[in-house]
C-alpha cells in the first residue's frame, strides 16, 4: 500500500520498528494466548519499554509526546498482526481507557497513575458499557453517591459494567457511574478510577467471546464500593462530555486496526490464491477471483487515506467528529465485507481453525458493533451532512 501523504522518516521509522516486533516477539506466540485467554503481562512490559504504550503522552510520566497520525500507526500494525484479541488488549489500554486519565487527571492522579502504565506495569480498562447502555451512554445506571464520614470523603458506586476489555486481568479502571441521580439522560455523569483490591469491586465473570479470544472481557460489579473523593477523574457530573471527547479517539483507533487487519487479509489470500490450483489452473488465472481482490483492495486503499486524514485533522486540533464517524462506520464494515471474501478464496481451508483467515473473520465481526455500532456513526455522519 502507498504510503499516506502525512508520513515523515519518523513516521516510517516507528512502522519499521512496531511491524518488526509484532512479526518477531507477537506473531509466533498469540496462537497460545488465544488459548490462555489473555495477553501476558511480559509482554505489554516489553512494549512499555519500547515506547510504545505512551506515544501520546508527556515525557516528563515517559512518555514520546507524539501526535494523533502515530496512534493510528500503531493500531495499524497491531491489526496487521492477524491477532485481534492482542491488538484490542493494546489499544484499550493505550488509547481508550488511559486518555480518560491522561485528558482530564489531576497533576496528582498523573503522577501517581501514568508511569506505571506507560511503561506496561500496570494495564487499564475503562467500564462505560451497561447491559443498556452501550452507544447509549446516556442510559447509564450505575451510581456513586458522595459520603463523608470519619473515616473521610468517598463515593460510594453502585451498579455493574458488561463487555469490558482488560475487565479480567486490569489494575485500573476508569468507571463512568451517575452522580446526579436527578439529572437527565446524559447529564449528571462522572467518570472514577478504581483500583482493583477496592472493597466492593469485584469481576462477575469473565465472558466468553466469539472472537477476539487473547483478549480477556468482563462483567464488573460495584457493590457499595468506596473510593476516595480524589478518585474523581475531570469534573463532577461532566462525565459524558470526557467520554464523548474520548469515544473520537476511540473510533480512529479501531478503523486503523481495520485496515491493517484487511490489508492484511489481502496479503495472505493473495499468496494463497498464487499458489493454489483449480481446474488447470491457479486460482489467480481466475478473472472473478483476482478482480474481486483488486476492487477489495481499492476500498481498503482508500478506507485508509480515510482514516489517516481524520488522524491529521484530529493532530492539528481541527473539529473531525463527522470524519472520524465515517471512518468508523466504513472500516468496520468493510473489514467484514474482505474477510469474506478472503475466506471465500481460501475455499475449505479458510474454514480450519488453522488458518489465520479463519480467526480474523471471526475477530472481525465486532468490528462493526464495538466502539459505536455502524447505525449509530450514520447517524453522527447525517447530523453533519
Amino acid at each position: 500500500m502507498n504510503e499516506p501523504i502525512y508520513f515523515t522518516d519518523e513516521h516510517r521509522q516507528f512502522r519499521d520498528n512496531l511491524r518488526r516486533f509484532v512479526q518477531q516477539e507477537i506473531v509466533p506466540q498469540a496462537g497460545a494466548w488465544e488459548e490462555a485467554g489473555m495477553v501476558p503481562r511480559e509482554v505489554l512490559r516489553q512494549m512499555g519499554s519500547l515506547g510504545f504504550l505512551g506515544i501520546r503522552y508527556p515525557e516528563q510520566y515517559g512518555g514520546s509526546a507524539l501526535d494523533t497520525v502515530y496512534s493510528a500507526i500503531l493500531a495499524e500494525e497491531l491489526g496487521r498482526s492477524t491477532f485481534g484479541g492482542f491488538a484490542v488488549t493494546v489499544t484499550v489500554h493505550t488509547d481508550m481507557a488511559s486518555p480518560h486519565l491522561a485528558n482530564f487527571g489531576t497533576p496528582e492522579q498523573l503522577a501517581r497513575w501514568l508511569p506505571a502504565l506507560i511503561k506496561g506495569e500496570k494495564v487499564c480498562a475503562v467500564a462505560v458499557t451497561e447491559p443498556d447502555a452501550g452507544s447509549d451512554v446516556a442510559g447509564i445506571r450505575t451510581r456513586a453517591l458522595r459520603e463523608r464520614s470519619g473515616d473521610g470523603d468517598h463515593w460510594v458506586i453502585n451498579g455493574s459494567k458488561m463487555f469490558i476489555t482488560n475487565g479480567v486481568h486490569g489494575d485500573l479502571y476508569f468507571v463512568g457511574a451517575k452522580t446526579d441521580l436527578e439529572a437527565k439522560g446524559s447529564r449528571g455523569i462522572s467518570i472514577f478510577a478504581v483500583e482493583k483490591g477496592t472493597p466492593g469491586f469485584r469481576v462477575g465473570r469473565a465472558l466468553n467471546k466469539s472472537g477476539w479470544l487473547c483478549s480477556d472481557t468482563a462483567e464488573l460489579v460495584f457493590e457499595n464500593c468506596r473510593v476516595p473523593a480524589a478518585n474523581l477523574i475531570g469534573e463532577e457530573n461532566k462525565g459524558f462530555y470526557q467520554i464523548m471527547r474520548n469515544f473520537q479517539n476511540e473510533r480512529m483507533v479501531l478503523g486503523a486496526a481495520c485496515v491493517g487487519e484487511a490489508s492484511r487479509a489481502i496479503e495472505l489470500t493473495l499468496a494463497y490464491v498464487r499458489e493454489r490450483k483449480a481446474f488447470g489452473a491457479t486460482l489467480w488465472d481466475k478473472q472473478a477471483i483476482r478482480q474481486r481482490l483488486a476492487a477489495r483492495a481499492a476500498q481498503v486503499e482508500a478506507a485508509r487515506a480515510l482514516v489517516y486524514h481524520a488522524a491529521w485533522l484530529d493532530a492539528q486540533g481541527q473539529e473531525c467528529v463527522k470524519e472520524v464517524s465515517m471512518v468508523k462506520a466504513l472500516c468496520g464494515e468493510l473489514v467484514n465485507e474482505v474477510l469474506y471474501d478472503c475466506q471465500q478464496f481460501h475455499g475449505g481451508f479458510g474454514y480450519m481453525r488453522e488458518a489465520a483467515i479463519e480467526r480474523m473473520v471471526r475477530d472481525a465481526r465486532v468490528e462493526a458493533i464495538g466502539g459505536g455500532a455502524t447505525e449509530v456513526m450514520l447517524e453522527e455522519v447525517a447530523k453533519r451532512m
